[in-house]
């Protein structure tokens, strides 16, 4: 009898080959993003630049923005997110040493130069939210129908690449110096240096070096006289952030792969160009047009006339001519005499020669029958306007130097027909009051009010419009007399004679 014996069949070799390591980066990426955005800082970073947004939103240009300060309005808060990410992200980067964790994860497919590319695509989500935050915001002022000017996408890019540095920063400093003080003394060193940058008596080229640049102005200039390198600053940004990333990546162990040591010659190609071009300084025709618009805004404005009123305006403050137009009707209906078909012509004057780093005030228009309009309006500039309409005087000229009654028709024909003309009144004085003698603010020359003609011209306030615009007309000519005293100014008014002092300082 013959035995059978059957083999066991051996199993299969079969090869698995290890996971790609790209998927565990981006599940890392993810993981730390979400972390990143759940941090206490980060929490309470983005709420108070949500806060601090829709707080300043409704005082933006008083409800009439310019879109080319709107686009810088949007640089410094994200500022105060990029700290709290800088902090968050070194400490998700040192995580492993306080956990005693490193070891093994060194065992794993993911080596440390690979969870440093998660670390900092960590980053990009915070900094995506960030974008959308600056996109709502300007889109919100752009949307107002009172929006005048153009914005600048590579300003409106300054937020987020702020964000997107500080974040590269924290993880560079991980790697750098893995001790969980260096975060918080990275951010005083930053701090510190944003301040001897940006200091006055900083060269011009050193405050670039920071990521959000102020000016130390508060005009507003058409948008081709701003004359900001922000495409340059943009790119020197986002070279910077790239930089900073890959020398990351160079100290975690990427030195040895040639994409990276290639990419940060790149990077730093890219920062060393953004930073020469915002060294630049103003180009040349932008300097001349702004001398042209200063010295001679006639050449390249348009001009509308209504009525008897000719209206001048840079060709971005074109749709504010009915806002002009409205207060200067409002005044010529109050005024009596030949005002209200007397030729006058409202030109937009700007001193754009020191552009934004000046704040120089405007001298009075020498032109008969010309009346200064700024770039601003809405709030006191409104009433400040309405002042400066010469109806009275003829010229602006003779607008500072009147001290006698005349400072009372001037002052009612500008606030009788607003709405409160008490509350305007406040505004339109240096010291904010409405009884005694102040400073009166216009566009240009400023007046002057004695206690007498605050009290004449409560007084005629007080009387219902009607009646006091019957008063004025009739007695026109008297009033807007050269000389005439502010006593007179009350008896031909019908009112009791002021008992204040009516001695100008």
């Amino acid at each position: 009898m013959t035995a059978t014996t059957t083999g066991v069949p051996s199993p299969a070799v079969t090869t698995t080959a290890p996971r790609p390591s790209w998927t565990a980066v981006f599940a890392l990426a993810a993981f730390e993003g979400r972390r990143l955005l759940l941090r206490v800082p980060v929490l309470v970073a983005f709420a108070v630049y949500l806060a601090w947004t829709v707080w300043r939103a409704h005082r933006v240009g008083d409800g009439h923005p310019a879109l080319q300060d709107v686009d810088r309005a949007t640089q410094g808060a994200p500022v105060l997110v990029g700290l709290a990410v800088l902090l968050s992200v070194h400490q998700a980067v040192l995580r492993s040493r306080r956990y005693d964790t490193e070891r093994h994860l060194s065992v794993l497919v993911v080596p440390p130069w690979r969870r440093t590319v998660a670390h900092l695509l960590s980053v990009v989500p915070v900094t995506l939210l960030v974008a959308v935050c600056v996109g709502v915001q300007f889109t919100w002022q752009a949307l107002k129908p009172t929006a005048v000017g153009h914005g600048s996408p590579a300003e409106l890019l300054v937020g987020p690449l702020s964000v997107l540095l500080f974040g590269a920063f924290g993880v560079l400093l991980g790697r750098l110096l893995p001790v969980p003080a260096a975060g918080p003394l990275l951010i005083v060193f930053l701090f510190l240096f944003s301040v001897f940058a940006t200091a006055p008596t900083s060269t011009g080229w050193s405050r670039w070096l920071v990521p959000s640049v102020g000016e130390n102005s508060s005009a507003t200039l058409p948008s081709d006289l701003i004359g900001r390198p922000a495409a340059w600053h943009a790119l020197y940004l986002a070279g910077l952030a790239l930089s900073v990333a890959l020398a990351a990546l160079l100290l975690s162990g990427g030195a040895r792969l040639w994409s990276v040591r290639a990419g940060a010659a790149a990077a730093v190609a890219l920062t060393l160009a953004g930073a020469w071009g915002q060294s630049r300084g103003v180009p040349e025709e932008t300097a001349e047009a702004r001398v042209r618009a200063t010295v001679a805004p006639e050449k390249t404005q348009r001009c509308v006339a209504r009525d008897a009123t000719t209206y001048c305006a840079f060709p971005e403050w074109g749709p504010r001519t009915g806002d002009w137009a409205e207060v200067v009707d409002d005044v010529r209906s109050l005024a009596g005499g030949d005002a209200h078909e007397r030729p006058l012509t409202v030109r937009q004057r700007i001193e754009a020669r020191y552009g934004l780093d000046g704040d120089a005030a405007l001298a009075a228009s020498p032109h008969p029958g010309e009346v200064t309009v700024g770039t601003s309006w809405g709030g006191n500039r409104t009433p400040e306007f309405a002042v400066a309409v010469v109806l009275v005087t003829g010229r602006e000229e003779a607008s500072g130097a009147v001290c006698d009654g005349r400072i009372v028709p001037v002052m009612w024909t500008a606030l009788a027909g607003r709405p409160d003309p008490v509350a305007d009144l406040r505004r339109v004085r240096l010291d904010d009051s409405v009884t005694g003698g102040a400073i009166v603010l216009s566009q240009t020359e400023t007046l002057q009010m004695t206690a007498a003609h605050t009290e004449v011209l409560r007084a005629l306030l007080d009387l219902p419009r009607d009646e006091a615009a019957a008063r004025v007309k009739a007695n026109w000519a008297e009033l807007t007399a050269p000389k005439v005293t502010t006593q007179r100014v009350a008896q031909v008014l019908g009112l009791d004679a002021p008992e204040g002092e009516d001695a100008c300082q």
